[in-house]
């Protein structure tokens, strides 16, 4: 069967025959990416660091991308900070226990001059279950995410 020399040219054509074709699908079918256009909403995507007990909780879209870090938990009250990459116009947040469920947000406090710092002191969550939402606004356009709150709680192997 390998002496065919029909079936050795179709053994080395069919793999790359194949990569060109997966190549091919791909271009014809994604999303070409385009710049955030003002008066427009786009999701932010939580990393995942958010599911852990890590301090940090990192969202993005694109280049767009903010950073929580969960300063001082105490069984009153959460403190978070947040480093955006590009300056914000605001920040808006929400302690939920489900996802269905409705409350008034909250809006973040800027702790610099050139809008890449925020901070803000909100309610305890209720379990590692309930879920924060953002809204940031920055140049016009809405970034809108939720994560659980896991993150919230610093936990490393040398803390136990």
């Amino acid at each position: 069967m390998l002496k065919n020399k029909h079936v050795i040219i179709a053994l080395l054509v069919a793999p790359i025959l194949s990569v060109i074709a997966y190549l091919a699908t791909d271009i014809a079918l994604s999303e070409k990416p385009h710049a955030a256009k003002e008066g427009q909403s786009y999701k932010l995507l939580s990393k995942s660091n958010c599911r852990y007990t890590s301090g940090l909780c990192d969202m993005e879209n694109g280049e767009f991308k903010i950073k929580f870090r969960a300063e001082k938990l105490t069984e009153d009250g959460l403190v978070l900070s947040l480093t955006s990459v590009f300056p914000l116009d605001g920040i808006k947040l929400a302690l939920v226990d489900t996802l269905d469920a409705q409350t008034q947000p909250t809006d973040m406090q800027p702790s610099s001059q050139d809008g890449k710092h925020w901070s803000v002191q909100l309610p305890a969550p209720a379990s590692e279950k309930s879920w924060l939402r953002v809204a940031a606004q920055a140049d016009g356009v809405i970034y809108y995410g939720d994560t659980q709150t896991a993150f919230v709680t610093y936990q490393t192997l040398l803390s136990e």
